[in-house]
């Protein structure tokens, strides 16, 4: 709670319970099959457990839960469950009650913890308890939090801090997911990682033995904007299609002006189609799936399109996701009007994945750890679009996974392969080539000086975490190195990873990148590329101290895969 509170909105101005039961009527005949009312605070409505009854009555509604501050939960809980109520969220962001009160404003620690131990008594599993980790504020209540599950149901779900108006966000108090991870696995080193659906926004583990779980939401290091499938109306009845964003529309101003259902689903459907690819602030997190999809287009070979075709559709896009939409409601899959059958452009909930004769396939992160000097970034999220049945160039032979088929290819020449017979540049034909399983390791070193290298050591730069940014940039830079270097191929990446370390002795920062692909080329520019954007980061992170900053030995310390073999630098 802000220092000075918030303004009450008008009660006129609040959706009343029938306009709330209007629209979740609509939306689950639309396909939706969860809510969740949160906040503010619910559970200070007169009227919630009302709602939840109503609520319980709509066909094709699976889940209904509730977020709240958990003070008048154990109070209202034995009605709310009566009524209907599947799942509870409880925020809490500290288990000293003194931090308590500084934070909310008021007192009422004892009662939240009445009310987690109301949920579980009542049979609730999990209970979820929401727990944003601030640095200097909370971060040294990790472990505690954990042990918190050692003996009742819980989920304590660790969220990064991400940036809202109000809450004077800076990247100092945010604490990484990596960090924390590694922070509870020096603990419990035996934490065990846990399945989890496509559309969760949290990583979950256990630790063996222990009643609950733990989880993470990675907002800012590792946005699952791609899968997000969330809508959110506010208790004023304006609907944001990303939390974080300022996007709103206000169903309420339609619903009371006598809107229709159907003009309804066309005014969400094109809110939808607005969606924005990523949360809008900072700049610094690495772009979404959609992205990717929209500036990388496919072959027009490969997918019987011409280049101007993808032109024209990625100009029109929005209007044919307000088309798309309108044809086809809230239902998921989102076909783009006019395109090909087997070449459709899918959307699900506003984010674009390209799926053109092949398959999309999300990557998703397993586990990783790393030492106390060293940040790295596990596999990121990436879509990765297989054309199949490709043409081949005129006298070649090739094959795919599916056909089967041998492959022909021409031996590897020591000759410069980017330019043609008449010296100008060119862009190597590979369609002859077979798909394989390519990787690649770079590295970078940043030599920065006693005093810079000291402040980045005790994350004193203000302009923030220098370790954690850098490893994000060198993300992003291989996932865009086609778009920076002219002749690279566009290659769907199945694996990247960043780490940054401290060498005292040069006062240093060494960056090693890899990058890993199944394709037709390698992908050694696009390790090059992420240990060089890592290295440039660091050097504009640090150069308001010093420029005495030396960036050197860029260079490519081993590959994999191709038809010139593999490669290491002694």
């Amino acid at each position: 709670m802000p220092e000075e509170g918030v303004p009450l909105t008008p009660k006129s101005e609040l959706l009343t319970a029938k306009e709330i039961l209007t629209l979740a009527r609509l939306f689950v005949k639309e396909g939706v099959e969860k809510i969740r009312l949160t906040g503010g605070e619910p559970l200070i409505r007169p009227d919630v457990v009302d709602i939840v009854g109503e609520l319980y009555k709509l066909e094709g509604l699976k889940t209904i839960a509730v977020t709240t501050n958990g003070i008048n939960l154990a109070r209202l809980l034995p009605r709310l469950k009566e009524a209907g109520l599947n799942a509870i969220n409880i925020s809490l962001d500290t288990l000293v009650p003194a931090k308590f009160e500084f934070i909310v404003r008021r007192k009422g620690f004892h009662k939240v913890m009445e009310g987690i131990h109301k949920a579980t008594e009542l049979g609730y599993h999990p209970v979820k308890v929401n727990c944003v980790v601030m640095r200097g504020f909370n971060e040294d209540e990790l472990l505690d939090f954990v042990d918190f599950t050692k003996d009742l149901p819980l989920d304590v779900r660790f969220i990064e801090y991400m940036p809202f108006d109000g809450n004077k966000w800076n990247f100092k108090k945010m604490v990484s997911y990596k960090e924390m991870l590694d922070t509870i696995k020096q603990r419990w080193p035996d934490l065990e990682k846990l399945p989890c659906e496509t559309s969760s926004t949290a990583k979950s583990y256990k630790v063996p033995h222990f009643q609950g779980q733990i989880s993470f939401i990675t907002s800012m290091s590792e946005h699952f904007c791609g899968s997000c499938n969330r809508l959110r109306i506010t208790a004023d009845g304006n609907l944001k299609v990303c939390l974080f964003g300022n996007s709103e529309v206000s169903l309420r101003d339609h619903l009371r002006s006598g809107a229709s259902e159907e003009e309804l689903v066309q005014i969400i459907g094109a809110a939808v189609g607005r969606k924005k690819k990523q949360h809008a602030e900072p700049a610094l997190m690495s772009f979404s799936l959609c992205q990717d999809a929209l500036q990388n287009p496919p072959n027009s070979k490969e997918c019987g399109h011409t280049f101007s075709h993808w032109l024209t559709l990625r100009a029109s896009l929005p209007k044919q996701m307000g088309k798309a939409l309108m044809k086809n409601k809230l239902t998921g899959q989102l076909f783009l009007p006019g395109s090909h059958p087997e070449q459709q452009c899918h959307i699900m909930t506003g984010i674009l994945q390209t799926q053109l004769r092949g398959c999309c396939v999300f990557q998703k992160d397993p586990s990783s750890t790393f030492d106390t000097k060293c940040l790295e970034a596990s596999p990121v999220d990436q879509v990765s679009v297989d054309c199949q049945f490709k043409e081949a160039s005129p006298g070649s032979e090739f094959c795919t996974r599916d056909l089967g088929s041998c492959t022909k290819v021409p031996r590897a020449s020591d000759n410069l392969t980017h330019t043609d017979e008449e010296g100008r540049a060119t862009m190597v034909d590979v369609g002859g080539k077979p798909d394989s399983r390519r990787s690649a390791v770079a590295g970078a070193v940043v030599r920065l000086g006693e005093k810079a290298f000291g402040m980045v050591r005790q994350n004193q730069m203000k302009k923030g975490d220098v370790l954690a940014v850098a490893q994000i940039a060198g993300i992003q830079g291989a996932k865009l190195t086609s778009q920076l270097i002219p002749l690279c191929h566009n290659i769907p990446l199945n694996h990247v990873e960043v780490s940054l370390s401290l060498d005292e002795t040069r006062y240093a920062v060494v960056i090693c990148s890899s990058c890993q692909t199944w394709g037709r080329t390698g992908v050694e520019m696009e390790a090059l590329t992420a240990a060089s954007l890592a290295a440039l980061t660091v050097y504009d992170m640090c150069k308001a101290v010093t420029h005495d900053i030396v960036i050197e030995e860029v260079k490519l310390l081993s590959k994999t895969g191709g038809q010139r073999g593999d490669f290491s630098r002694v």
